[in-house]
Parts: C-alpha cells; structure tokens; sequence
C-alpha cells in the first residue's frame, strides 16, 4: 500500500480513512464531463475542479537513474528542462492500475507529437521486487501503451522508496503481496517540483490534457 505520511497536507482526496484505502470507484464533476467534449480547453490560470495546485519543495526529479521498460538507465536528473506528468503502477494489479493507464494513454494520445517533445511521461512501479524491465515492456506493450516520451520506470527497493519520499508516500505491501496505491496524477514543473496533483475521480483525462496543454506545454 501507498501510504501518504502525515505530515505534510494534501488536497482532501487523498486523505480518507487514514491513508489506507485506495479509491477506485470514480466519478465526474461538471468540470470533468465538460472536458471531455472534443475541443475543450482551458483558460491560462484557470483551476479546473480535480485539478489542485501545490507547491512542493522537494526535489521530485532527483539524481536517481532508474531503468526503463527497454533496460536503458534514465537518471531522472536528466528529464528536466520539460514538464513531467507521473502516476505509479504496478504490473500485476488487479484493476486500478489498469484504469490508470488506460487514462494515461488516453492523454499520450491527446498530446500528439508535444508528447516526447514538449512533455514527458512516468509511470513508476511500487513493486520493484517484480517489475524489472521485462514485466514492464511485456506490460506496456500489453496495454497499447508503447509511446515515445512514455516510459515506465524500475529500480531497487530502496530507489523506489527514494523516489516515493519526495512526494511524502512510502509502499506498504500487504500480507497477501497486494499493493494499494493512490491512484492521483502528479504534474511536475520543467525544475522536477510537484506543481499541480489531479484527481481522477474528478477530471478525466482529457481534461488533464487540457490543463497541462493551457498551463505548461507552450509550444
């Protein structure tokens, strides 16, 4: 399980019962169902509902090098000069992070071209102990989700709890090796801090989209 630790504050959404639960029921607000009509974009400076600003200290691209879905080392250092759209998985997941990244093709697609170029993309296992590289090709390629710009990242143990710490989660695997996670989006500004967390209970991915195309991506 994720565990969000409980002293620094997050949006309320993150908070139910104790950190513990995973929410995976979703929902859509107004906001959310307006952005997925074709087309729907946001006004520079505008907050859609599930959109929620933070403004994080640490260092959230550190000089970490992981390994990517192919096995090449991707020290996350070196993804910064660009905005970086992050959520975690894990390969053997019953369902949520299948959800999850099904949204988050869904916003590779939208992106076009800007993905890679003017954007990056990072899902992260919380089960390293299993996803090396191969489980996650085998998984990305499973799913649709082989993108330029995506990748999908492993390391040891303790570089994923490192990784985790920035955002002030940990993983807790329970008995059973199951893992719950949050299931938010964390966008990250081109110098690695967290600037904007997204709920997806309550703005769907094309809505993402259109916040990050209207607030980060300029070109």
């Amino acid at each position: 399980m994720l565990e969000q630790s409980n002293y620094r504050r997050r949006p309320p959404f993150t908070l139910a019962a104790n950190f513990r639960v995973p929410r995976v029921a979703a929902f859509f607000s107004l906001a959310a169902a307006l952005a997925l009509i074709p087309g729907c974009k946001f006004a520079r400076g505008y907050l859609p509902a599930g959109a929620y600003s933070t403004s994080g200290t640490a260092d959230c691209l550190p000089d970490i090098t992981l390994q990517d879905q192919a096995g090449q080392p991707v020290t996350l250092s070196s993804l910064k000069g660009k905005p970086v759209l992050i959520d975690f998985i894990y390969t053997s997941c019953p369902g949520p992070c299948l959800v999850l990244t099904a949204r988050m093709k869904k916003i590779a697609r939208d992106l076009g071209p800007k993905l890679g170029r003017e954007i990056t993309l990072i899902s992260v296992t919380v089960d390293p102990e299993h996803d090396r590289p191969r489980q996650l090709a085998d998984y990305a390629r499973e799913q649709g989700a082989s993108f330029p710009g995506w990748y999908f990242l492993t390391g040891t143990p303790q570089q994923i709890d490192n990784v985790l710490a920035n955002f002030k989660l940990k993983r807790i695997k329970e008995a059973d090796g199951t893992i719950d996670h949050i299931i938010d989006f964390f966008m990250l500004s081109p110098d690695g801090h967290e600037t904007r967390v997204y709920n997806p209970d309550e703005i769907g991915p094309a809505g993402i989209t259109a916040d990050v195309e209207s607030t980060f991506v300029h070109g």
